[in-house]
């Protein structure tokens, strides 16, 4: 993907009334222009960076996965010699790799390619099994109904491994003086272990609603219950994929600003983070450019914090 830089471009201070993607807009984004308004310029412009160079291509070598004419996934070779041998109705023609399950139903497409998923397990190809089902939605840019049918679902650890596309929600949480509360992210994660997170990450997971992840994030990884799906402000979506050790990684993060209350503190519930730390706007930025925060992280709260001026 080409990207195109305004080399001197400053963000401005955004807007008060974002348009809302997936939930009602709320009462404040106060807390969030407070965290933009502690940045200085070169701050700005660090972050406007990170969203436009989010999206990276599939490196050369890497296989697409198809079924018909649709696009489902990139794979490394490696991976794609490997799923070869463990689905079937599926072979590599060049460079594609063709699985003939098109005119299949979603639930008989989605057990032959579990299936497969199981093989690999079993021979210690694929790492990092959860027992949780992702859905696979086609189209590359839409923000699907979780309660619509997907083309796919199948086990999350499946989702790198077969460079497929997956969504998950990141809540930014603001204090009132703009400082923000991160989480450091657990040293015995599959993925980024020990790295900094925004307040809250997870995957949609398969069946689940925005509001019911966004609730059961909140409360698994900093105790926050939240009252109703009005505290959120929905800052918009933005797609990040880049090459990791387990695959390609392609993903929508949908974006959230939640204003805490004065006073609070985050209590992690499930053991996925080990520490919380509420940090300066400053700090924040000086950690994202010493790469302590994830890739997705940065991205979460550049998003949360420059909206409207995404691209």
């Amino acid at each position: 993907m080409r990207v195109c830089v305004v080399h001197g471009f400053v963000p401005t201070r955004p807007s008060i009334d974002p348009v809302s993607i997936d939930m009602p807009l709320t009462r404040s984004a106060t807390y969030a222009h407070a965290f933009f308004d502690a940045l200085g310029g070169s701050e700005r412009l660090a972050l406007s960076l990170i969203q436009a160079t989010a999206r990276h291509s599939p490196p050369a070598d890497y296989i697409a996965l198809r079924t018909g004419s649709q696009t489902l996934g990139y794979l490394s070779p490696d991976h794609a010699d490997a799923l070869a041998g463990a689905l079937s109705q599926c072979e590599l023609q060049n460079q594609t790799l063709l699985w003939n399950a098109q005119d299949l139903a979603p639930a008989v497409r989605s057990a032959q390619l579990q299936a497969a998923l199981v093989r690999l397990r079993d021979m210690g190809r694929l790492t990092g099994w959860r027992d949780e089902a992702f859905c696979f939605w086609l189209g590359t840019e839409s923000s699907p109904d979780p309660q619509q049918a997907a083309y796919l679902q199948v086990e999350r650890a499946g989702f790198r491994f077969l460079g497929m596309m997956s969504h998950a929600v990141h809540i930014n949480g603001f204090m009132p003086d703009g400082s923000m509360w991160c989480g450091q992210r657990s040293a015995n994660k599959a993925t980024d272990p020990g790295m900094w997170d925004n307040l809250t990450a997870g995957g949609l997971a398969a069946g689940e609603t925005w509001d019911r992840c966004a609730r059961r994030e909140l409360w698994e990884e900093a105790g926050f219950c939240m009252q109703a799906p009005q505290d959120l402000l929905a800052m918009g979506r933005i797609r990040i994929s880049r090459v990791t050790p387990l695959g390609w990684h392609d993903e929508m993060l949908h974006i959230y600003n939640l204003s805490l209350p004065a006073g609070f503190v985050p209590r992690n519930q499930d053991g996925e983070v080990q520490a919380f730390e509420c940090l300066a706007p400053a700090e924040v930025i000086t950690r994202i450019s010493a790469q302590q925060f994830t890739a997705d992280a940065a991205l979460a709260i550049a998003q949360g914090v420059l909206f409207p001026n995404a691209p």
